[in-house]
């Protein structure tokens, strides 16, 4: 076990991505890194994805790398509950904007230039699902459009 890395419990991993232990678990096991027991597998233990701890009860014997099996979920598709919360933020701040509102002169395009690019698809998506018509252009139409 590397003391340099962040290991936690399958419940506090999950936690980061704003679902449950036994959800994390399952997708962990699709990503082969748990047996059908659900115990960390050898890819787990010898790739530094999970450590157990010489102790009797199971559940609290297992520790699993933060950063690697973070990765493993990000390439899931799923997103950090503090990303989730920007997405949400960001979506609800351009649907408003773009409703309009006589105390704010930004557009929600001028508001949008400042949303991290990695973020675009995302926020895009979730204002799709609100039902809003905006969608962020991409970096290089909005820079355009700022060279008037």
């Amino acid at each position: 076990m590397d003391p340099n890395q962040s290991w936690i419990t399958l419940t506090d991993l999950g936690r980061l991505f704003g679902i449950s232990a036994v959800f994390c678990g399952k997708l962990l096991g699709e990503a082969g890194m748990r047996d059908s027991d659900g115990m960390p597998n050898a890819a787990a233990l010898d790739g530094g994805y999970a450590f157990r701890r010489p102790e009797q009860n199971a559940n609290r014997s297992i520790l699993w790398n933060q950063q690697r099996c973070s990765e493993l979920l990000l390439e899931k598709g799923l997103q950090l509950m503090d990303e989730q919360q920007l997405i949400l933020q960001w979506a609800d701040l351009l649907s408003a904007l773009e409703e309009g509102s006589p105390s704010v002169d930004a557009s929600p395009a001028q508001m949008a230039e400042d949303l991290p690019v990695h973020l675009v698809p995302a926020v895009n998506q979730r204002l799709q699902v609100i039902g809003s018509s905006f969608q962020v252009a991409g970096r290089e139409t909005v820079a355009a459009g700022n060279s008037r």
